[in-house]
Order: structure tokens, then C-alpha cells, then sequence
């Protein structure tokens, strides 16, 4: 099953490291059969999107809990066989077992310095963008406007150099 795990820039750079990068609690997202269930239509390819935008928006917690942290969404996709379903936090929920190897990811997805401004603006409020504030939900829709970049797998190490 291809599953997205929310990062940060901070811990692509300790995945380049050592090799290894462990989902916080063990969390990803993934086109599950009840993300699946909650679209009325929709390929696989574009819903399993919507999964890695789920990463995404997880990806922003994490910002918001590190004022020093890099300003830029970071999902890592990474085809894996022992997970959880999780349909009881939300449709595109799933949790994983220990640490994946770069050996595991299939692609690394990630904001260009065009995002920082928007995406920083948006870690600040995306909780209260949950619970219906119109302006922190504007803040969030600007972050997301931005796609997310693609990157193989060999290419991580020299992005992150150049950033």
C-alpha cells in the first residue's frame, strides 16, 4: 500500500542522515476503503492525492509545533505492507509500525521557497482553520493553493543541500 507520512524539513535532513525516518505516533495517510467510500467519484491516482494532501495538511501541525522549524510542507510517499487502518481518526488515516528505509520511498514531496510565507501563515492558525475560523481557513486555502514539489528518492540529499 503506497502511505504518506507527514515530515518536516528537519526530519527529511535526519532521514538523509541515517537512513531511516520514523512517522510521529506512527501516523500516514493512504488511499484507504474509507477515503475511498467518502468520494462520490474519483480515481485511484486522485485519490490517493487527496491521501497526500491529508499528509500535508498533518505536515502543518507539525510546523506548528516549531517556530524554528523550515516553513515548508514535507510528505514522504513510501509503499509499505504493515499497516493499520485508522478510519476512526479520519477516512485517510492509517498507522505504521517502526521506521521506513530509503529504500521504501517511492517519491518525497515538498514546498518551494515560494510556499515558505503562506505555509507559515497557515501553521500558525490551521487549528483554528478546523474549527471553522473563516480567516484561519483563508490562511489554509493560501498554503495549499501551492503544490507540492516531486522529488525522486536519490534526489533528497542535493534538495536539501540547495535549500
Amino acid at each position: 500500500m503506497r502511505v504518506y507520512i507527514p515530515a518536516t524539513v528537519s526530519m527529511l535532513r535526519t532521514f538523509v542522515d541515517s537512513g531511516e525516518l520514523t512517522p510521529i505516533g506512527g501516523t500516514a495517510f493512504a488511499l484507504t476503503p474509507a477515503l475511498r467510500e467518502s468520494y462520490a467519484a474519483g480515481d485511484t491516482e486522485e485519490l490517493e492525492y487527496a491521501a497526500m494532501l491529508d499528509a500535508a495538511r498533518a505536515s502543518l501541525r507539525l510546523l506548528a509545533g516549531d517556530e524554528k522549524a523550515e516553513p515548508r510542507r514535507a510528505v514522504v510517499a513510501v509503499d509499505m505492507d504493515d499497516v493499520t487502518l485508522r478510519p476512526d481518526l479520519d477516512f485517510s488515516v492509517v498507522k505504521v509500525a517502526g521506521s521506513v528505509t530509503m529504500k521504501a520511498v517511492a517519491s518525497v514531496h515538498l514546498d518551494t521557497a515560494e510556499a515558505e510565507e503562506d505555509v507559515r501563515a497557515a501553521a500558525d492558525v490551521v487549528d483554528a482553520a478546523d474549527l471553522g475560523d473563516p480567516d484561519a481557513e483563508f490562511a489554509l486555502g493560501s498554503a495549499e493553493d501551492h503544490e507540492l514539489a516531486w522529488y525522486a528518492p536519490q534526489e533528497l540529499a542535493f534538495v536539501l543541500e540547495l535549500m
